[in-house]
Formats: structure tokens, C-alpha cells, sequence
């Protein structure tokens, strides 16, 4: 390792998982070749990493934000390429980090182009920032973690559906209460004590988790908001249909009906499930399928006892879909969602779709992830995108979210609680 060669991460090597930074590589030879790498391990050991060549300038220096990759895996000027371009060494793995205790590691280094090592700093991408607490929950039917932001508040609260994989990730929620949410993540299966899989859905879960939420001393909106990603999209759509008390829904590449497992409500059946058609997959080369075309057309009238009643509705929607999604067509269920509220003379929405993005939308500076494991049909799928495109989304998106609930979760200066 030379002892001139410096690489400095700026402003800080600490940060939160959603914070951009510069990388600066100074001391180098005039106009020298070298790589640059990226390399993380998740929290299933799976390794990612990236590498791009660049040249020096005259003064021997280069500066990510500044200077363009020449090859690698990005071309062009990206100051985040090392972190969203990185692959994991075992194919169909997409990346983990669920806990918010402990950050993403990341080691950058630059290399000599005969592969030996100059220099080498460790960035640390928290999940929580400074002072945001993190409180499991566990009271009635609820299993989650609550987190809250530092303050006296009050704060938008959020309830935090994530996506239907079993389990419980907390990276959006701790991030969103590192951004000055109330949030709540929570989990319908496999955690905890509750089962590992199910066969049906029930409202009641939610109606649940929205009144906890509601009612902790920091909440500061009228209702809640709720966000959402693929199945939980539809989840979140019902959420807002059927249940009092939610002002604001962000549905992220989700579909129109209710996919998957009948929904109940107080101990009836409100909505059949939307089915799949394995017979309608495209198998790919590296194993993966591709699962866009099997889900059963929820317009048709056999289908139509799935659709999700968004009219009745009277919080605000963002809805957002992927334009190369692979999972199913997010775009077509956006069109027709649209479509359907403006024939009842509603104006309570707003979307936006992002050309060449896949399925999984998430706080930016993550791993692109073209393919993985897909809990319903068994089997790894291709989830769709282009990965600077799907960079680029998942960058405007975060900042759309956060405008989007500070908009319409206002809160009220001094929130009044009843003492005893």
C-alpha cells in the first residue's frame, strides 16, 4: 500500500444509508490509470462488490463527483456508481440489511492496474441517525418496531408495509424516522411468533397497527400515512378503501387488486385473491423466470370481485410504477387505477413512473438487484430495470416520499394530550 496515495471520503466516513458521498483519490501519478473498488458483505455473508477504472488528472487526483469512469461496471460520471452497481459473488442474491442496528459496511479502495492495493477507507451507512429511537413491538396481534425520531415533535406518523416477503425489514422505516417520521414497520408472517406462511389476509391487523400508532404521544397528524411496495401495494390500497383514519398512501410498483390471499374484514371476506398463472412464465438462461405476464387480468370480470374499491377513499395517493418492471405490469395497474378514480371524479392522486427502473424501489445507494429468490413461485425472477436508471429512480423517489407525506401529514404545532 503506498503511503502517498490518499483516499478520503467526504464530508464524513459516517453517514446514513441514504446520504451521498465524495470520493477522493489524491497523491496518484500525473494522468495515472487505476481501479477503483467496492465491497460490502450483507447480512446473509453473500459478498457485493464493484470495481471502475479511471485516469488521474495532471495533479495526480481524482474526484468521483467529477470525474467519469472509463470502464467497469458504469461508464460516465457517477458519484454513487461504486455503491449501486455492485453484484453479489453468488448469483440470484439480492442484498440484505433488514436490521437498523447495525450499518452497511462498505470498503472503498484504489488499485494500481497490476491489482495491488494503494489505498483503503471504510465507509460506515447507518440506518438510524443520531438520536432516533427503536422500540420492538410487540402488544395485541402487532409485531413490529416502532421508531422515533429525536424531539419533542409532534411527528407525521407512517405505517411502513415494506413488501410481503415474510419477516420484518426495518431499513425504510428507520430511515424515514431518521428523516423526522413516526414510523411503524410491522410484520404479517414469519416473525416473531407469528406463522411462517398464510392463507388468507385480515384488515383487522392494520385497524390494529394504525390506532397504536395513533395514539403514541409523538404522533402529531390527524391520520396516518402508509407506504408500500409490491404486494403490500395492494394491502396499502385496501388500507386506505376500507379502514377510518388514513390521510396519505404511497403505492410503489404494487397491482390494482388484491393479489394473492382472500382479504378479511372483521371476520368476512371483503375481496377474493387475484391468481397466478404459472404456465405463463418466461424462463431466462441464468435460471431466473420472468413472471410480468402471469398474473390474471384483474379488469376482466371474472376478476373483478379483487379490485381493490379505491374510490372510496378519502386520503391522497401517490402512486408510483417502474416502466421495465418484470414482477408484473406496476405501469398498466397505475393507467388503470387512474382511470378508475378519475371516472368517479376523484382528484385525490398523483403519479409518477420511471422509465428503465425494475420491481424493487428502495432508499437510494443500495445494490441494484436484477434478480432473486421470489417467495410465492419458488424460484429466483428477474425483477426489471437498468442499473443507473434504477439509480437515478430510487434517488428521485426517496426525496418525492418525503415531500409527499410532509405535504399531506401536516401536523399541529402544539399537539394536546389528555392527562390524568
Amino acid at each position: 500500500m503506498s503511503n502517498q496515495v490518499r483516499l478520503r471520503l467526504l464530508p464524513t466516513a459516517r453517514c446514513l444509508f441514504d446520504e451521498p458521498i465524495q470520493l477522493k483519490v489524491a497523491g496518484l501519478r500525473s494522468k495515472q490509470m487505476v481501479t477503483m473498488r467496492a465491497r460490502s458483505t450483507d447480512e446473509k455473508g453473500v459478498v457485493f462488490s464493484s470495481s471502475a477504472t479511471y485516469r488521474a488528472d495532471g495533479s495526480g487526483e481524482i474526484d468521483l463527483s467529477r470525474d467519469a469512469s472509463l470502464s467497469g461496471n458504469y461508464v460516465g460520471v457517477e458519484p454513487m456508481g461504486l455503491l449501486w452497481s455492485m453484484r453479489p459473488d453468488i448469483l440470484h442474491k439480492r442484498f440484505q440489511k433488514t436490521n437498523s442496528l447495525n450499518p452497511h459496511v462498505v470498503n472503498f479502495s484504489v488499485h494500481e492496474e497490476e491489482g495491488g492495493m494503494l489505498a483503503e477507507v471504510k465507509n460506515e451507512r447507518f440506518l438510524m441517525g443520531d438520536g432516533v429511537s427503536r422500540v420492538p413491538v410487540k402488544q395485541g396481534n402487532i409485531r413490529g418496531v416502532l421508531f422515533t425520531p429525536p424531539g419533542e415533535g409532534p411527528f407525521p406518523a407512517v405505517l411502513d408495509l415494506y413488501t410481503f416477503g415474510g419477516g420484518l425489514s426495518e431499513k425504510r422505516a428507520a430511515l424515514l424516522a431518521s428523516r423526522g417520521f413516526l414510523v411503524l414497520t410491522v410484520a404479517l408472517y414469519g416473525h416473531d411468533d407469528l406463522p411462517k406462511n398464510i392463507k388468507e389476509v385480515h384488515l383487522d391487523y392494520f385497524e390494529e397497527s394504525i390506532k397504536f400508532l395513533k395514539n403514541q404521544d409523538k404522533a402529531g397528524s390527524n391520520g396516518v400515512g402508509v407506504i408500500s411496495l409490491s404486494k403490500s401495494g395492494d394491502l396499502a390500497l385496501s388500507v386506505a378503501s376500507y379502514l377510518p383514519g388514513v390521510q396519505a398512501v404511497i403505492w410503489i410498483n404494487g397491482c390494482s387488486a388484491n393479489v394473492a390471499f382472500p382479504l378479511y374484514y372483521k371476520n368476512r371476506q371483503i375481496l377474493s385473491a387475484l391468481k397466478f398463472d404459472m404456465n405463463k412464465v418466461i424462463s431466462t438462461e441464468s435460471g431466473a423466470i420472468i413472471t410480468k405476464y402471469g398474473m390474471h387480468d384483474p379488469l376482466k370480470e371474472e376478476n373483478k370481485a379483487s379490485l381493490v374499491p379505491i374510490e372510496r377513499a378519502s386520503g391522497r395517493f401517490l402512486f408510483v410504477a417502474s416502466e421495465d418492471d418484470l414482477n408484473w405490469d406496476s405501469k398498466a395497474y397505475m393507467n388503470a387505477m387512474v382511470d378508475r378514480l378519475k371516472r368517479h371524479g376523484k382528484e385525490n392522486f398523483e403519479s409518477v413512473s420511471y422509465p428503465g427502473a425494475g420491481h424493487y424501489l428502495e432508499p437510494p445507494f443500495g445494490p441494484y438487484c436484477p434478480s432473486s429468490f421470489h417467495a410465492v413461485t419458488g424460484v429466483p425472477v428477474l425483477w426489471g430495470g437498468e442499473p443507473k436508471a434504477h439509480a437515478a429512480a430510487e434517488v428521485h423517489l426517496w426525496r418525492k416520499i418525503q415531500e409527499f407525506f410532509r405535504t399531506h401529514l401536516s401536523c399541529d404545532k402544539i399537539k394536546i394530550k389528555s392527562k390524568l
